[in-house]
């Protein structure tokens, strides 16, 4: 049996809320040993460039957000509230920093319990999504109807403001009811 490909850094290449859509029902891999763990990416938000108040890249290069301005499809990743990683790939073109925040893949939601799940840490901080990173995005080339998708407001930016904060650059595929019809 063969593992999908990998996502190549041209996939990540392109905006942001692109990127966010498209990543809906590819497959997360983590490595630890000989062990992988596969997810299906089930929840995402788009942070779509320096105009975006809710992105960090709003207030400016700074050390945190330099891994933004770099090539896309290498992993943005910090700490929040003192407690929780947040995982991002780099998307668009160098110099202007987007990025996507993994909210949620197979059974796990939020991106706290994602990252404590998978055991990422700030480690993989500028680390490309590749094998060798022990950490990865594969396609298993099934794409999800548009019916399948929800979009919303993403979660927890009230601070950008009424206007960014209303932007729907959240995407959820839908939980399929096992019941049927």
């Amino acid at each position: 049996m063969t593992s999908p490909p990998v996502l190549p850094p041209a996939f990540f290449a392109r905006s942001a809320e692109e990127v966010a859509l498209d990543l809906l029902g590819k497959t997360l891999v983590r490595r630890r040993g000989r062990r992988l763990e596969v997810f299906s990416i089930t929840e995402t938000e788009a942070y779509v460039g320096p105009e975006d108040l809710a992105c960090h890249a709003a207030r400016g290069r700074t050390k945190r957000t330099e891994v933004m301005f770099g090539p896309a499809g290498r992993f943005y990743i910090y700490l929040i509230y003192g407690m929780h990683w947040m995982l991002n790939v780099v998307t668009g073109d160098v110099d202007h920093p987007a990025a996507v925040l993994l909210r949620g893949a197979g059974a796990i939601e939020g991106p706290g319990r994602l990252t404590r799940s998978l055991k990422v840490t700030g480690a993989l901080n500028g680390k490309p999504a590749c094998e060798r990173t022990g950490l990865w995005i594969a396609d298993p080339g099934d794409v999800p109807p548009a019916e399948a998708i929800l979009r919303t407001a993403r979660i927890g930016v009230d601070y950008a403001g009424p206007v960014w904060a209303a932007k729907e650059y959240r995407f959820v595929l839908k939980k399929q009811d096992a019941a049927g019809p």
